[in-house]
Order: C-alpha cells, then structure tokens, then sequence
C-alpha cells in the first residue's frame, strides 16, 4: 500500500536549476513506487515541479492550497485533488493530517516554519511519523548547526537524530523513510521534563 507523503518546499520560481531538477527526480521517484504526494498545491516553485513530474509520471499528488491564494489564481488545476483551506493554519493541518512522513525540500521562511512545526508535534508526541530533511548540497547546514547549538545550550535533548533524519542524495529520501522507526508518543518518558514545555 503506498504511502501519503508531505512534501514542504519553496515557492520560489527564481531558484537554481538544480533544485528544481532534484525535486522533480524525488516526484518520479514516489510516483514510480505508488505513493502519493500532499503538497502545497499551488503552481509556484517546486510545488509546481512537484505537480508536473507527478503528473508525467503517472503518479497521484494532492494539493492543499488556502482560500485565499485560490482567489490570486495560484492553484495548480493539475493536481489528482485540491483541497481548499479557510487559511494557512488549516492548510498545514490538512497537509500532516494522514501523513505517513514528512520530507522537506529546500525552501524559504515557510518551508521552516512547516517544519519547525512538525518537528515541534512530534516531540510532544503528536505527530510519529519519519520526518525527512533533504539537505541538497548543505542547503540546510546552517539550520542543523543551530539545531546542534540548541542541543549544546540544553535547549533541546540530545536525542535529536531520532525524531528527523538528514540525507543529501534524492535516491536516499524514500528508504530514509522506509528505515525510520516510529516515534513514540510518551512524552513524559523524556529525560528532562523541563524540556517538555519549550519548544
């Protein structure tokens, strides 16, 4: 049975060819192996690559795009199914919502907020599923080393490497996903119960 893949990303149509060429290998990819992608659902940036190789591909991709960017013209009328949200909060919880795991791409300021956010869920035990950053040529180098400087200043536990994991090559994200275990949803079996309220 396939899996329901939330995809976060840029929205950018400015961003260097590679990025653009990678996204649409990981579309092939997920199409090829029968799963389906929930993304943004708008025709910018690497969602609209996400949507055209999908496509061409013969796989299934569903959009969640908010009320308002429907009202700029911005949905991408080629996906399997487009969901319309109220706002940008209902958007990011229909997106997770029955997601079997989570990958972000290279992305801007949403991108982080989507995955801070999901980061966020699955230490308080809300959301178990693998979340996957792809880290395509050290694009996220600079987020994993604050990341390590949370866990230095004990902002955060140590045991940071199970609830994400970082791969750097397209062809890695799926078995990333295959081979990431479930999180537990027991937050009281943390260490440190301080950490429990910050976030």
């Amino acid at each position: 049975m396939g899996k329901r893949i939330c995809v976060y990303c840029c929205s950018s149509n400015r961003i260097a060819l590679r990025y653009v060429e990678a996204a649409a290998q990981f579309a092939r990819l997920v199409a090829l192996q029968g799963h389906t992608i929930v993304c943004g659902g708008t025709s910018k940036g690497l969602m609209g690559v996400l949507v055209e190789a999908t496509i061409e591909a013969g796989g299934t991709i569903e959009g969640v795009v908010p009320q308002f960017m429907v009202q700029y013209g911005w949905d991408d009328k080629r996906v399997t199914h487009l969901n319309v949200a109220e706002n940008m909060r209902e958007r990011k919880y229909l997106m997770m919502k029955d997601a079997d795991a989570i990958v972000a791409l290279p992305g801007a300021v949403g991108t982080l907020e989507e995955l801070s956010e999901a980061i966020g869920l699955k230490r308080l035990g809300q959301f178990c599923n693998p979340i996957i950053i792809f880290n395509q040529d050290g694009f996220y180098d600079s987020l994993l080393r604050f990341f390590d400087d949370m866990v230095r200043e004990r902002m955060m536990g140590a045991d940071q490497n199970q609830v994400w994991r970082v791969v750097s090559r397209v062809e890695d994200i799926l078995p990333a996903i295959d081979a990431t275990p479930l999180w537990m949803p027991d937050i009281l079996g943390y260490h440190d119960s301080n950490e429990i309220g910050n976030q």
